[in-house]
């Protein structure tokens, strides 16, 4: 019955891998330009995008992109577990979009190819759609 916390719990430890990878990328590039932390007052971390390498700032994007989409994923599964329906097609669906994501993320850190990026961004958004499909059926 919990099987489909489980990719929800694998998605949630990714979205704190892709938070450690953003720091740990972004903190000593943010040194390398100089970059006066103590100092800065009011800005985001959307402004470092003027300052910072793409590619470093990668990172930082994917990891605002799990703050997103993923919140109807986590909710979606909630009501399917609390209904009774989390085990069997929708885990295996839940499963294919959390493996869908990470692919994304990786895709998006190393290499952001956009087309490609997209691809991979529609196939998890149809595992998403299905997933809340199959939610409404069981809710209503």
């Amino acid at each position: 019955m919990k099987d489909i916390l489980q990719p929800m719990v694998v998605l949630l430890a990714w979205t704190m891998v892709m938070w450690a990878w953003m720091y740990i990328t972004r903190l000593p590039a943010m040194q390398k330009a100089d970059i006066d932390t103590p100092s800065l007052v009011g800005s985001t971390g959307g402004d470092l995008d003027r300052i910072l390498a793409p590619k470093t700032q990668w990172k930082a994007h994917n990891y605002n992109h799990l703050m997103a989409e993923p919140t109807l994923f986590y909710a979606v599964c909630i009501v399917l577990f609390l209904v009774g329906h989390g085990q069997g097609m929708n885990m295996y669906i839940a499963w294919a979009y959390v493996g869908l994501r990470i692919a994304h993320s990786l895709f998006q850190s190393l290499i952001n190819r956009v087309v490609i990026r997209f691809a991979i961004f529609v196939l998890s958004s149809l595992c998403l759609i299905a997933l809340i499909l199959h939610a409404m059926i069981a809710v209503f």
